[in-house]
């Protein structure tokens, strides 16, 4: 799937990640405040776990509107391949 393509659920996945790239330059801003690191660390965690959800989306969304069983061996091959990110 090396060409272009939209699903609907890329706005709903775009709006979450900018969520979480505002949350992490909220860390930075903790971090230079001097904010005690176990504050930080909370924070830190809570944007991984954003992101991590994020891409756990993308590819289950990928599998489910990309593939079928008339995929050629390179979507296979694709589909390999994503599947290591989860």
């Amino acid at each position: 799937m090396t060409k272009p393509h939209r699903h609907a659920s890329h706005p709903k996945l775009v709006a979450r990640l900018k969520r979480a790239e505002g949350h992490l330059r909220s860390v930075v801003e903790m971090i230079e405040a001097e904010r005690p690191c176990l504050e930080v660390a909370t924070q830190l965690q809570a944007v991984e776990s954003a992101i991590r959800n994020a891409k756990q989306a993308l590819i289950h969304d990928h599998l489910d509107h990309c593939l079928d069983a008339d995929s050629s061996e390179h979507d296979r091959a694709e589909l390999k391949a994503i599947t290591r990110f989860l």
